[in-house]
Parts: structure tokens; sequence; C-alpha cells
């Protein structure tokens, strides 16, 4: 590489780093500056992937196979955590860098597909999504320049650098014919673009419709209700911020009179016994110290076998959760 000023891979050496840095840090913050991996510590990675699930697009399934199996997501989540060190630090020296360009795509399209609906004020991982998918791909066709390690590899003719596998996993020109190379380009580009409009259409209506976030309100999900030797019911946080649950202030069961039946209060709910909560996944519907909290992605089924809810007459019911923020939901029950 003689002309460095033509040399692409060193055009893009601070677009390595900052990638490189932003991966690696995931690895950085959750086993040297904190204990992240720790299903009992606070702020378990696992809880945070829990929160991806009621919205994520198309990896759904895969993400409530984990929540729903906690042995399987800390492996999981260990070999993720590994998987962006891993590519996080070869970026940054410049080693193996297309190969690790695919892993930045493909880590990026599982934050974009998982969480890109996730974000309070600049829809934040919908951002870091997209755009790491294009640096990704873009890390791919320029490889890294003067300032990597492939490119030393390369200058002392290493026996890697002389297979015909490395242009593809390392740095140095593509071995595509000058003619297919634009519309290999341009086509990945396309996609790139079609990918994100999709997307932001999806999360956000970022191209026609009512705009909307589904990070900044909570909302909850009632189903299943029951009232058969007491009150049975799902309960299921879809939407809202991620960082802090849903505080529940109050449960109340009406007839079709609106004669109330039943009720809990905040602090009812704060000493609320957990027998009478059945978690599905990691993250836990819980009581906490002035409410019941129900963190993102947290789903339950809920047990309430006081007195007043046994033996009720048959008749339509309503069941009404309110949070403390005023937002209320109602479930109706027929018994």
């Amino acid at each position: 590489m003689n002309n460095t000023k033509n040399d692409p891979g060193l055009m893009t050496l601070a677009i390595r780093m900052v990638v490189g840095w932003t991966y690696f840090s995931a690895f950085y913050r959750r086993v040297i500056l904190a204990d992240k991996l720790d299903p009992a510590g606070a702020g378990y990675i696992g809880e945070k992937f829990n929160h991806f699930l009621p919205n994520a697009l198309g990896i759904k399934p895969i993400i409530q196979y984990l929540v729903e199996n906690p042995d399987a997501l800390w492996w999981a989540m260990v070999v993720f955590t590994i998987i962006e060190g891993i590519v996080g630090l070869f970026i940054i020296f410049g080693l193996f860098t297309r190969l690790m360009s695919i892993g930045v795509f493909g880590l990026a399209m599982g934050i974009l597909l998982g969480s890109g609906w996730i974000g309070t004020t600049c829809l934040d991982e919908w951002q870091i999504g997209v755009l790491g998918i294009a640096t990704g791909f873009t890390l791919f066709l320029t490889g890294s320049g003067m300032y990597s390690v492939d490119n030393y590899l390369m200058r002392r003719n290493h026996p890697w650098t002389q297979k015909k596998w490395f242009p593809w996993i390392g740095s140095g020109t593509i071995p595509l014919k000058d003619k297919i190379f634009p519309g290999f380009v341009l086509t990945g580009s396309l996609v790139i673009l079609g990918l994100t409009l999709m997307t932001n259409q999806v999360f956000h209506n970022g191209l026609w419709g009512n705009l909307h976030n589904k990070s900044v309100k909570p909302k909850l999900e009632i189903t299943a209700g029951q009232l058969n030797n007491g009150l049975t019911f799902d309960v299921y946080r879809t939407e809202g911020v991620d960082v802090y649950g849903a505080w529940i202030i109050g449960i109340e069961l009406t007839d079709d009179q609106n004669n109330t039946i039943f009720s809990l209060s905040n602090d009812e709910l704060a000493d609320l016994d957990s027998r009478h909560i059945d978690n599905y996944y990691v993250a836990r519907v819980k009581p906490g110290k002035h409410s019941l909290v129900i963190p993102l992605g947290a789903k339950a089924k809920m047990h309430l076998d006081q007195d007043p809810l046994m033996d009720l007459p048959a008749g339509q019911y309503t069941l009404t959760i309110t949070d403390i923020s005023g937002a209320s939901w109602k479930h109706d029950i027929v018994k």
C-alpha cells in the first residue's frame, strides 16, 4: 500500500477505533467494571435482554426461549459478551478485519431486531443498530489500512496473507472483478437502506402514519382472567421505559353494577406475598418499597385468594390495574 492517500482502510481508521471500542466496551463493562453476568446481581444482562422481548422483530421466539430457560440464557449472555469483546478488540487492532466486520454486522443486526423499538429520546437502539450494520458493511469493503495488524502481516509476507481466503477475512483488495464490485457495493447499500427504512416504519412509523415511541409510556396486557376459588390472571408489561418498572398502586375488581368487590392499595401490593406471583421470565414482577413493580418484558400469573374473592356469584366482572402515572388497564372476566 504505497499510496496512503488512496488507502480506504486508512480512511476508515476513526470508524474502526470507535466501533471497536463500542463493542469491546460492552465486554469491559460487564466483566471488568461490574459483574453484570451474575444472575443474582443488580443489572444482570439477562434481565436487560428480557426487556427486548415484547416487540422484538423476527427473533422473538429465540428471546422467549432464552428468558424462559435461565441456564440457557446465562450461557447465551456469556458467549454473546465474549464475542463482543473479541470482535471489538480485533477491529481496533485491525486483525482479520473483514471477518470481524461480519461480526459487527451480525451483532448490530441483533441489536436492531431485538431492541430497535427501545429508546426514550432519540430512538437510541434503532440508531445504534442501523449505523452498526452500515459500519460493518463499510469495514468489510475497506478492510484495514496502514495502522493494522492485517497490514503488518501483509508487509511481512506472512504465510496467512498468501492464502486465497485471506482477502475475504483480513484486508487487501477484495477478489471481485472490477465490473462486479460496483454492483456489489450498490446492492449491499440499497439492502441496508431498505432494512433501515423498513425497521424505522415498523418500530416507529418513521415513514408514514402517526409517529409512536413504545418506550415512553408503560403499557400492560392483562389476559387469562378467571374467578375460580379466587382471582387469577396474567399481567405482561409490553411498553414503557426499560430502565425502571411500572409502579402498580392499585388492583380492583368490580361487578357489572360497578360495585367494588375487592381492591389492593399500593401499600398492600408492596406487602404482597411472593406466593401470589408466578413469574414466567427472568425479569420478575415483585413487590417494591411502595408498590408492585413490573419491569419491561416481565410477565407473571397472579393468584389472589383473599376472602372477598371466594365463592363469587356468576356474572360479569371487571379487573382494573392502575399505575402510579394514572394510567389504568381493564380486563373483563365472566364467571
